[in-house]
């Protein structure tokens, strides 16, 4: 038996990247999974490699930019385990550009998706959570916001917003209640496919020292396997070549 055995878990962006590999790696390990993502077909194709592996899945199409698909997510862990553990907040997108190409739709979006849909997150947790008396946040941040460069200002923005909400709920949360922040550096994920800039696609470096999704899926898993009185707050992730 692990920490992990047994306990419902809901993903947001299961579909591919960092859900998809929390999402094996935690069913691996006896965790009842419950994928959320945008990509319906992805979510079904997932829960079915999951569940031929014996593991236990359920999915439902999630749109973080909706609070109601969020609370579906919630609902349908209910529903199917008549719990929920752990929400673990990962949709991200990141259509990074100089300020002067004024993507005011793209950092809407980053806004939506990033900060936005982790609220809807904890609106739909929070109350079960406090039901149960008991449950764990995991929102995945990144390194974005703990160094600051050109191009992703408004990327880390929302990604700092996230970690400052996460410690505002971690002060309120109380003995019962877990909240944990996961920070990535550089993943090889479709990360960068949401690039709409033509000036940041031009200029990219080719990042050929990449973690795998599987690295911050195991940072992840260690945070919920710990036991229920030890609160991991903060896991930062980097290749040993970024600098």
């Amino acid at each position: 038996m692990t920490g992990i055995n047994g306990k419902v878990v809901a993903i947001t962006g299961a579909g591919s990247g960092i859900g998809e590999a929390s999402a094996l790696l935690l069913a691996s390990r006896g965790a009842k999974v419950v994928l959320g993502g945008r990509r319906g077909d992805r979510l079904e194709a997932l829960a079915a490699r999951i569940e031929a592996a014996g593991g236990t899945a359920a999915w439902t199409t999630t749109d973080v930019r909706r609070r109601g698909d969020v609370a579906d997510l919630v609902a349908c862990a209910r529903e199917r385990y008549s719990a929920l553990d752990v929400l673990v907040n990962n949709a991200g997108i990141g259509p990074i550009s100089p300020f002067d190409e004024l993507r005011v739709e793209d950092w809407d979006e980053m806004i939506d998706v990033n900060f936005r849909g982790v609220l809807y997150g904890i609106a739909a947790a929070l109350p079960v959570f406090r039901e149960q008396g008991k449950g764990q946040f995991v929102n995945v941040v990144s390194t974005a916001g703990l160094r600051i460069v050109p191009n992703q200002a408004v990327y880390a923005a929302t990604k700092n917003a996230v970690r400052t909400l996460s410690e505002g709920l971690r002060q309120e949360a109380g003995p019962d209640l877990r909240v944990t922040m996961v920070s990535p550096g550089y993943v090889g994920t479709e990360f960068a496919d949401s690039v709409t800039s033509p000036t940041v696609k031009s200029q990219a470096p080719t990042v050929d020292f990449s973690l795998a999704p599987d690295d911050i899926a195991r940072a992840i898993a260690f945070a919920i396997e710990q036991p229920s009185n030890v609160d991991v707050g903060d896991i930062v992730v980097r290749p040993t070549a970024q600098g």
